[in-house]
């Protein structure tokens, strides 16, 4: 009892639900080790009373939690339990001081002219105590988008034109999406997250480890647009043009000869130019550019560029690095004193500045083409343990442990990701300022944000170190607060927001995400009569709040499904538990019952049969329903029938370094895609059916 008393005074679950009726009872171990991460010892039963007191204690002595949330739609005088006559000050963010006083009912002053923003908060009661904290005031929901919209979904690198160095870059996301948006009046591209990898080779190839969130990774740069580029001495263009064949070479290996792509092969070759580039001296209005942006940016640019330099000379693994490096305090002293290392902080402070300007760029192009919503990044779930983020921020993680998933009726064993979970009580006493700079740095060019794993806001499930993904518990975060930053800094960039709810949700998240304005994430084959008759649910059924596509990077594509070429595939690699016979009929009994339905609709004019017209027709549904945002994921365009992902896989496939290819495997190019009637026939649908909007003025004809 005293444990789990303890447990949930600290948002750590000792029991959880996996499906309706069911309880699963979470071991002592697991309870105790999770509370050790968050710096409270239960080891023994004394040990666990003693703390169960000192924090009911605290819990009772302190007049306001860390972090306090008015929404704009709330009441204009909360209900904060203080004692009557407290003195309330709130000290805004432009420095603007108001105070006021409880009621005697507990309530707190008229809160509702108070503006946007992330205040200071302190209580005063009339027996002198005092206490601190955050005050969140946040608008009542985030931007929507205007009217509907239909869009793309990419993984950036898979997507090559014949510029590209080995991967898809930056210019081609300017390319595709002024292509896609003057031609075909699509509102938005979803790509992939654009943060920073972790240095070194071999590097993890999934954009959903990163070594920061915060920053973008400048592997994706387009090297020929950035200005000094043009600049380079001609006593070194021969060193340059070397690079330039190396890039080539690379493109053509993935394009024509087969080849996977090679993020590391790419980032050297564009390390070296990019090297050559540096040599550049910026110009007068170059620099002055180049100084803001360091100080806007501040500290948390220096301590990823500083690490960045570190991790080049000593490795990334940090926690082997010499002690006084493996602090970004006292890591500042060696840094100025090493000449080297200094020149090395600045190189990887522009690359970012660089990498900044062009993601700039290629949202301008977005909404110049006409994008009513324009480019959707992406936000992972967490962060690689030895990376930037881990090693700047080292009090907000929590240590050795690590964000998976419990088990479910997709995989017995649960899963652990290896990202070390952010510690909620660390978040709330910094006013989730770690959380704000994160969601501020992403949603800069952002027209939407698409959030992994958007359940994360409310509860994670964490897996202490050596232990099985089984053994894990949730750990809860104040939601009410997460949600109110989301809102907050969605709505001062004028974005919407995204959240990926696929798969096991609490009761009740999805509607507190939906009151917030936050859509969600709706896959047509995911898409049934669940409390029913477990059918395909009808296009009217739909909930309109969301953005609707046949399938994700996660997921098969459409013609695998059609095909049949995802059981082969699955069977092939050992992860199918059933017999192959039974799989594949059962396989193709769920295609065809969806099929039947598109032809029921009229949806099918063509018939059955033919594959690019049974994907239009899927496209045909998800326009047919109310979403308000429909996806089309881009190798569905083209036929392609290879997964980007395949969980449950390591070295067994190909996970993050497939270009996107026709159906005979063969890559194609941005320019091929563009060029592609089966394209084209696509979007064409979706333009009718959801509703293309007037082309903007200098718009290319098809």
């Amino acid at each position: 009892m005293t444990l789990a008393r303890l447990a949930a005074l600290h948002g750590v679950a000792t029991e959880y639900a996996p499906s309706e009726g069911v309880t699963v009872t979470v071991p002592e171990a697991t309870v105790v080790a999770v509370l050790r991460a968050l710096d409270v010892d239960a080891s023994t039963p004394e040990a666990a009373a003693a703390a169960l007191d000192a924090a009911e204690r605290a819990s009772r002595a302190r007049l306001l939690p860390p972090t306090v949330v008015h929404w704009q739609d709330g009441p204009p005088r909360p209900a904060l339990g203080l004692p009557p006559g407290t003195r309330l000050t709130v000290t805004t963010e432009d420095g603007t001081t108001v105070t006021g006083t409880c009621a005697a009912a507990g309530r707190g002053p008229d809160w509702s002219g108070l503006p946007l923003g992330v205040h200071r908060l302190a209580a005063d009661t009339s027996d002198g105590r005092r206490c601190a904290g955050t005050l969140i005031v946040a608008p009542a929901h985030a931007p929507g988008p205007e009217g509907r919209a239909h869009g793309l979904l990419v993984q950036l690198y898979s997507l090559l034109s014949t510029r590209s160095w080995g991967m898809g870059d930056l210019g081609d996301l300017r390319e595709l999406a002024d292509w896609a948006g003057r031609t075909h009046g699509a509102g938005f591209v979803q790509v992939n997250p654009l943060h920073a990898a972790v240095p070194g080779a071999p590097t993890d190839p999934s954009p959903y480890r990163p070594s920061s969130r915060r920053f973008p990774d400048p592997v994706h740069l387009r090297i020929e647009d950035v200005p000094e580029y043009a600049h380079v001495d001609p006593a070194r263009r021969e060193e340059l043009d070397r690079v330039l064949a190396d890039a080539a070479e690379l493109r053509e290996r993935v394009l024509g000869k087969g080849a996977l792509i090679d993020r590391d092969a790419v980032w050297e070759a564009k390390r070296r130019a990019l090297e050559l580039v540096h040599t550049v001296e910026l110009g007068p209005g170059r620099r002055a550019a180049y100084r803001d942006f360091l100080a806007e940016r501040g500290r948390a640019l220096e301590d990823h560029a500083t690490y960045q330099a570190l991790a080049e000379r000593h490795g990334h693994h940090w926690r082997r690095w010499p002690e006084e490096l493996r602090d970004p305090r006292t890591a500042e002293a060696v840094v100025r004193a090493d000449a080297g290392l200094t020149a090395r902080v600045d190189f990887h402070c522009r690359l970012a500045w660089l990498t900044d300007g062009q993601l700039a760029a290629a949202s301008r192009t977005a909404r110049r083409a006409g994008m009513a919503v324009g480019i959707v990044h992406d936000l992972a779930v967490g962060v690689h343990p030895d990376g930037s983020d881990a090693w700047a921020q080292q009090h907000v993680f929590a240590a050795g442990m690590s964000v998976g998933a419990p088990p479910d009726a997709f995989n017995a064993r649960g899963q652990d990701w290896g990202l070390p979970p952010w510690r909620p009580d660390a978040l709330a006493a910094e006013g989730y300022a770690p959380y704000r700079g994160l969601l501020r740095e992403l949603l800069r060019h952002a027209g939407a944000l698409r959030i992994d794993h958007v359940m994360g806001l409310f509860r994670l499930w964490w897996v202490p170190e050596g232990r099985e993904p089984t053994e894990g518990t949730y750990v809860r975060h104040d939601a009410e607060a997460m949600l109110a930053v989301l809102v907050l800094e969605a709505h001062r960039a004028g974005a919407s927001v995204i959240g990926e709810d696929l798969g096991t949700v609490e009761p009740g998240v999805r509607e507190a995400l939906a009151r917030r304005g936050v859509l969600g994430t709706s896959v047509l084959w995911f898409e049934r009569d669940w409390a029913g008759t477990g059918r395909p649910l009808p296009p009217e059924e739909w909930r309109a709040d969301c953005v609707a596509t046949a399938t994700t990077h996660d997921l098969p594509s459409t013609a695998a499904r059609l095909s049949g070429a995802h059981v082969t595939l699955r069977h092939r690699l050992g992860l199918l538990t059933g017999d192959l016979g039974r799989e594949r009929t059962r396989d193709a009994a769920e295609t065809a019952e969806w099929l039947g339905l598109l032809q029921r609709r009229g949806m099918l004019p063509e018939g059955p049969g033919d594959e690019a017209a049974e994907v239009r027709a899927f496209h045909r549904f998800l326009a047919a329903t109310p979403a308000r945002m429909v996806g089309v994921w881009l190798p569905d365009a083209v036929g392609d029938r290879r997964p980007q992902n395949l969980p449950g896989t390591w070295d067994q496939y190909p996970n993050w370094r497939l270009p996107v290819a026709g159906p005979d495997g063969q890559p194609l190019t941005l320019e091929e895609l563009a060029a592609s009637p089966r394209a084209h026939a696509l979007f064409r649908v979706l333009a009718e059916e959801v509703g293309a909007r007037t082309a903007p003025p200098g718009a290319r004809s098809v």
